[in-house]
């Protein structure tokens, strides 16, 4: 793969210069480029950390329609699986819940993110587009004016490159240029849920054909296969641990500890081969357009990562954002901008409604405990957890709301 770069003195124009190359951001190229519309990626990462960042893997049947609809899914049918069970492990009993078989009878497609990221460049960079790898965006200017432009800076630029735009879109994250570029007075809704994980990835076979979501008194741990011989799993633990507190040994039997290997069954064990501490929280910022600037994906909205929902509305932005592009360049529908932002929002704070009951089901919340007994939330995760044991009616809800976006 050969890249091509401006020189820094040079500046350079597209029409629409994309922020990221995430799900969001290479969705976006794609379908730009599917209809004519000139545009660069910036990404600062190398090619090879763009193929090899480890991220979610659940995939959402609307997903997989979009990919579908647009030509990009022909890795994930080939080396996706369909998963459609869960498995609660309580104090309480253990229940599965085949939510594949429930509402609209859809599963996931098991599919890892950095294999969907290295198929979207792939077809990305197949069809001529243009990326600019090892390349930091600054910051963006001008948004509310006639000619907005984006600073970069690549690895071994001595000085800023300029990109006119007539459009930015501004995937690349909460913390990348494009939330730093936002107008002051834009509106920024935070939720920290005050659990934290540590996030591990381990060579070792999935111990069980089901999300694992075990509800323990020393807290949640989760189990979530990737491939035949990798598996994802959670430990929630204190918050500002740092993620080397624990021996392999000593994370492998805190996970036998919480999922209740007594009752099911010691988990098959390997190398944690990456580990990292994740504090979950959620953010939204209100609109997404922000005269030429326009947010998708992590930009527009932090998604918790207690319900997969993150790489899957980074997706369903894309395409409706690649849309609305789409109008107002060749058809002149600027106002088609703000009604993709209204638009997405909807998706967006549904799903958070979602992930915050989710991580509410899985988690003793910080609250104040009643004097001689269990916490409030405790109680009220119990009763959430025996209606969903118990009630039709709750698992339809829970599977249309855990595989819907």
């Amino acid at each position: 793969m050969t890249e091509t770069r401006p020189s820094p003195a040079l500046p350079d124009s597209a029409d629409v210069v994309v922020l990221g190359a995430g799900p969001a951001g290479l969705v976006l190229g794609n379908l730009l480029l599917a209809a004519g519309i000139d545009c660069v990626v910036v990404e600062r990462a190398t090619p090879a950390q763009v193929r090899t960042r480890a991220r979610a893997g659940f995939l959402a049947p609307n997903t997989v329609r979009i990919l579908d609809r647009h030509g990009l899914a022909d890795g994930l049918h080939r080396h996706g699986s369909t998963h459609g069970t869960c498995e609660f492990r309580t104090g309480q009993g253990s229940f599965r819940l085949d939510y594949g078989a429930l509402g609209h009878r859809e599963p996931h497609t098991v599919y890892p993110q950095q294999d969907l990221v290295s198929d979207l460049l792939e077809a990305y960079l197949g069809a001529g587009g243009r990326i600019r790898f090892s390349t930091e965006a600054l910051s963006v200017h001008d948004a509310d004016g006639p000619r907005p432009y984006v600073l970069t800076r690549g690895a071994d630029d001595d000085r800023p490159t300029r990109w006119n735009a007539r459009y930015v879109a501004g995937c690349d994250g909460r913390h990348g240029a494009a939330r730093r570029s936002l107008p002051p007075g834009t509106t920024l809704h935070h939720h920290d849920h005050g659990v934290s994980w540590l996030g591990l990835l381990a060579e070792a076979p999935p111990s069980l054909d089901a999300v694992g979501y075990a509800v323990h008194d020393r807290g949640f741990a989760g189990h979530m296969a990737r491939s035949p011989r990798i598996t994802r799993y959670y430990l929630q633990c204190r918050r500002g641990a740092p993620d080397n507190a624990w021996t392999d040994e000593q994370i492998w039997d805190e996970l036998d500890l919480r999922m209740r290997a007594a009752e099911h069954g010691p988990l098959r064990r390997g190398a944690i081969v990456e580990r990292g501490v994740v504090d979950l929280a959620c953010d939204v910022v209100e609109p997404l357009r922000h005269g030429s600037l326009l947010l998708a994906g992590d930009a527009a909205g932090l998604a918790a990562p207690a319900a997969a929902k993150g790489a899957n509305l980074a997706v369903l932005a894309a395409e409706a954002l690649a849309e609305a592009l789409t109008d107002a360049l060749a058809h002149g529908d600027d106002a088609a901008l703000d009604r993709y932002s209204v638009r997405v929002l909807t998706h967006i704070w549904r799903a958070r409604e979602f992930t915050h009951w989710m991580t509410g089901l899985l988690h003793d919340l910080p609250g104040p405990d009643r004097p001689g007994g269990p916490s409030f939330h405790a109680s009220l995760r119990r009763a959430r957890l025996d209606s969903l044991r118990t009630s039709r009616a709750h698992q339809v809800w829970f599977a249309e709301n855990y595989v819907g976006v």
